[in-house]
C-alpha cells in the first residue's frame, strides 16, 4: 500500500494505527489527516524517537498493511 492509498483510507486505518501506536491520541490522528510527514512527526514526538526511526516504523507498518 502506498501513502496515497493511505490518505484515501485514513479514517478506516485509524484503528490499526492506534493499535500499533497506542500513545497517539485521536487529536494526533486528526492533525495528521493522512499526511505522512505529519504522521511521522507525531510518532516522533509521542515516542521520543529520531525522525529516521519514526519513518522506519511507519514504513514497516505500511508494508505490513498490504
Amino acid at each position: 500500500m502506498n501513502w496515497e492509498q493511505v490518505e484515501g483510507k485514513w479514517d478506516q486505518m485509524k484503528g490499526s494505527v492506534q493499535t500499533q501506536w497506542g500513545k497517539l491520541t485521536d487529536d494526533d490522528l486528526a492533525m495528521a489527516r493522512g499526511s505522512r510527514d505529519h504522521f511521522v512527526g507525531r510518532v516522533k514526538e509521542r515516542y521520543g524517537v529520531a525522525k529516521e526511526e519514526a519513518e522506519r516504523q511507519v514504513d514497516e507498518f505500511m508494508e505490513a498493511q498490504t
